[in-house]
């Protein structure tokens, strides 16, 4: 059954859903939203939560010490191994249950939460590894689409054209080069396992899947448009709203895979381009106004469109198949 949003929102109106109001990221951040959501959807799912976190911008902004504005269990760990740190825990809460140390009257759900460096670049090795191990764990990337906790450099997140400090637009080259990875593409590989896209703009299409994740047996990953107010030079109202345009435009399709099987979530009526997306947000700005801009915004364009046919075959192909 889907979740009922507004339900969900009156059900935890005045209950402590794991993190509270006083952490310390930038008004407007997208980032929290999608751990709220989360924690939110596994209690009111009978599940209590267990987070691990990898070092990037929220890890910091949520637990500077002595302060911590988590009340669930919560563990701390380096930028590239949460995969490693929620596998460990969720390996030890299997083998004492199975001693009967622990009591089984409340199933315990475990979360990885990283941004696009902890994930995309860093963490990669380890995140690959407890998936391909098989542990019961969801995995959610806030996709900022660079390492702001650092000061806006490149990561494998970033798209072409974005301003950042490691990779600026200027007369030699005209920002970042390479297309962005297609994280959720490299995490569906590993086959038994679930894969989607979501994006803060779109709660309930995000909430029907971390239902699903959560639910689902075995490795679930969810990857979360989740815009960086700072770096990506917009408004503090407008995070949702450019999580939107990015649906729209097919920058960031909204899809999921589990076990073979593709399903596109959300088809846009109205297809608008890329260019819109890109309009929207200072970060490319210096793009916009560069002699090789129409290049780069072709190559983003023509990248969108052939990812977004691949999509629709793939949900073709695979639509009356079983689960592998």
């Amino acid at each position: 059954m889907a979740i009922n949003v507004i339900q969900l929102a009156k059900e935890f109106a005045k209950k402590d859903i794991g993190i509270t109001q006083g952490h310390r990221l930038c008004p407007g951040c997208g980032a929290p939203n999608t751990a709220k959501m989360a924690l939110m959807v596994a209690k009111h799912l009978g599940y209590e939560p267990v987070v691990g976190f990898a070092t990037g911008c929220m890890e910091v902004s949520t637990t500077i010490y002595p302060y911590s504005a988590w009340s669930v269990p919560y563990i701390h760990n380096a930028f590239e191994n949460v995969g490693a740190t929620i596998s460990g825990a969720e390996t030890a809460y299997r083998a004492l249950k199975k001693k009967g140390k622990l009591p089984t009257d409340k199933p315990i759900k475990f979360f990885a939460f990283a941004g696009d460096g902890g994930t995309y670049d860093i963490g990669l090795q380890s995140l690959s590894g407890a998936i391909e191990r098989g542990h019961d764990f969801v995995y959610i990337l806030y996709d900022n689409e660079g390492y702001m906790n650092t000061g806006n450099q490149r990561s494998g997140s970033t798209p072409p054209g974005s301003q950042t400090t490691t990779a600026p637009v200027g007369e030699k080259i005209p920002g970042k080069l390479q297309l962005k990875k297609n994280i959720v593409e490299i995490v569906a590989g590993h086959e038994n396992v679930y894969a989607a896209t979501a994006a803060i703009g779109e709660p309930i299409d995000y909430m029907n899947k971390l239902q699903k994740a959560i639910e689902f047996d075995g490795p679930a990953f969810i990857a979360v448009m989740a815009p960086c107010v700072r770096f990506w030079r917009i408004k503090e109202d407008s995070a949702p709203a450019i999580s939107k345009l990015a649906v729209e435009t097919l920058y960031w399709p909204l899809y999921e895979y589990e076990r073979g099987i593709y399903r596109i979530t959300r088809k846009p009526r109205n297809i608008k381009p890329v260019e819109e997306f890109l309009k929207a947000q200072q970060r490319f700005r210096a793009l916009l106004n560069h002699p090789d801009r129409d290049k780069i915004i072709d190559m983003l364009q023509n990248y969108v469109t052939k990812k977004w046919e691949r999509l629709l075959a793939l949900e073709e192909a695979t639509k009356d198949k079983p689960l592998r």
